[in-house]
């Protein structure tokens, strides 16, 4: 007759020690790069917890097709949030898009813990911005007292 355990007798093994070793082996062992840990504390400082969420739905480096001879084209990227969309044309001559439907609005690009460049859109939804992204980089769209956050990319 096999002998069954009772789970409430202590065997004298510390969980919380084992989880400490274990944590202390991965920091040396395969530790965080700082690069992706100063990444992640800016995004996380940046949330705007009354945003909604812009889905990506089209990135041209995924779903579009290369141009035979062209070596640097822009990156296409559309978001979407209910019925608000955000298409946008990032390239080295600076970052261009609209908002649709038409309507006039402010975009601020986030990127890290340096202050938003605010941008306006005209009552035609469109906007611009002369400096290119560099590294992770979002949008927060304020229209019609809605906010809008697009994922954070990397230019």
């Amino acid at each position: 007759m096999s002998e069954m355990r009772d789970e409430s007798v202590d065997d004298g093994f510390d969980d919380s020690l084992l989880e400490e070793e274990l944590r202390q082996a991965a920091a040396i062992l395969d530790p965080i790069p700082a690069e992706l840990s100063r990444i992640a504390v800016e995004a996380f400082a940046l949330r705007d917890l009354d945003a909604g969420l812009a889905e990506l739905t089209f990135d041209s480096l995924v779903d579009a097709l290369p141009i035979r001879g062209e070596t640097d084209p822009p990156r296409m990227l559309t978001f979407r949030a209910g019925e608000v969309s955000l298409d946008i044309e990032v390239s080295a001559e600076g970052l261009f898009g609209q908002v649709m439907p038409p309507q006039s609005a402010r975009i601020e690009v986030l990127s890290g813990l340096r202050t938003a460049r605010s941008l306006a859109a005209d009552d035609m939804g469109r906007f611009t911005d002369e400096a290119p992204p560099s590294g992770p980089f979002a949008l927060r769209l304020r229209a019609g007292g809605e906010v809008v956050v697009t994922e954070w990319l990397r230019a």
